[in-house]
């Protein structure tokens, strides 16, 4: 009966990362009730390191009333499972999932989402990777602070480079930072594919693709011929942004590829010296957006001079001050992409042998 009534009352508390309930989700493994106590295996299909201790308290809080008394010990462990691409298109070797942040207008900040997001899922305790895939204008390595390294070449492969607990690649590693592209869109379409495939990324759990702004040849390439699990829209307040991410989420539905949620970017501005608050570029651009396409608004990240010093000099807000509100915002807008993630169709491919059955003809 004790078991009964702890089921029905973790079905009634909503994960804020997930959505939904525990019990809906799966995520409850097992319960077990002895003389010492409760304890509840939770198995999470997100990183959550940063947030395991205040779901302790929440669930302690929440099921202390049919507890009776009894001690409860929360076992949380995380499995992140490989998502389903596009069907027809083979999994990326040692890339689990692949995140596409995109935005469809430039001047949002998705680059600078794209890096935090990417630092805070490998600080939540995932294995991740970034690629930057605007040959146009790279500026990833000036965001993790590895401007001028270049990859080592191991045979064919192109050994990413490392900062930060992550694992990247960028046109910008491979050209002089000066050079302009001048290339065509086929030859824009060869490069990404060849960055990607051709990069020996080391068992990720998540690749985040850093999209350039628009809707043509690369987003097409990328969404066509690779494996995208899901996207993500970053977006500003403003009708002018909304306008054109909209472009953006029509060509992701029409691909077919999931759109994990929204993030509202440079949402308030926040007075240092005063306390002010002030939406400069307008109010509830990223909530009627979610609404129009079903998807959840994941995060409002503030409009904030700190997150851009910090990004800009190499140092993003998650790994030069992981503590702040701005990294906090961050933490919470990578925790929900990838747990909405987890929710999406699992690619099983992997776990079964192929079984190849073959008739030989007798000779007669």
């Amino acid at each position: 009966m004790l078991e009964k009534a702890i089921e029905a009352k973790l079905s009634e508390y909503q994960d804020p990362c997930l959505g939904k309930d525990f019990i809906t989700a799966k995520a409850v493994k097992n319960i077990q009730i002895n003389e010492r106590g409760v304890t509840i295996q939770l198995t999470l299909g997100y990183p959550n390191l940063s947030d395991q201790e205040r779901l302790r308290i929440d669930l302690e809080r929440h099921l202390a009333s049919v507890l009776n008394g009894k001690s409860l010990a929360l076992q949380i462990t995380t499995q992140i499972e490989p998502h389903a691409g596009k069907q027809g298109i083979p999994a990326l070797k040692n890339v689990k999932n692949i995140i596409a942040v995109a935005s469809g207008k430039g001047g949002v900040g998705k680059s600078t989402v794209a890096v935090n997001l990417a630092l805070a899922l490998a600080k939540e305790g995932a294995q991740v990777g970034l690629l930057d895939a605007d040959i146009y204008g790279p500026s990833q390595p000036a965001m993790l602070n590895a401007l001028g390294e270049k990859p080592v070449v191991e045979g064919k492969s192109l050994q990413p480079i490392k900062r930060h607990g992550i694992q990247s690649m960028s046109i910008g590693y491979l050209i002089d930072a000066t050079a302009p592209m001048v290339w065509r869109g086929p030859m824009i379409g060869k490069a990404l594919q060849q960055l990607l495939q051709d990069t020996e990324w080391q068992d990720l759990d998540y690749l985040i693709i850093d999209l350039p702004p628009g809707t043509g040849d690369i987003q097409l390439t990328l969404c066509q011929k690779i494996p995208v699990s899901g996207a993500v829209m970053v977006t500003t307040p403003q009708d002018l942004a909304l306008h054109d991410v909209r472009r953006a989420c029509e060509m992701f539905n029409k691909l077919n590829v999931p759109i994990l949620g929204v993030i509202e970017n440079m949402s308030v501005y926040h007075c240092d010296n005063c306390g002010h608050e002030q939406a400069l570029f307008g109010t509830g651009g990223g909530e009627l957006l979610a609404k129009e396409y079903g998807v959840n608004l994941l995060q409002k990240i503030p409009l904030d001079i700190k997150i851009r010093t910090m990004t800009d000099s190499g140092h993003p807000p998650v790994v030069q001050n992981p503590k702040s509100h701005q990294a906090n915002a961050f933490f919470n807008a990578a925790r929900k992409v990838a747990a909405r993630l987890s929710l999406e169709s699992k690619d099983y491919s992997k776990r079964f042998p192929k079984i190849v059955v073959q008739h030989d003809k007798k000779e007669e």
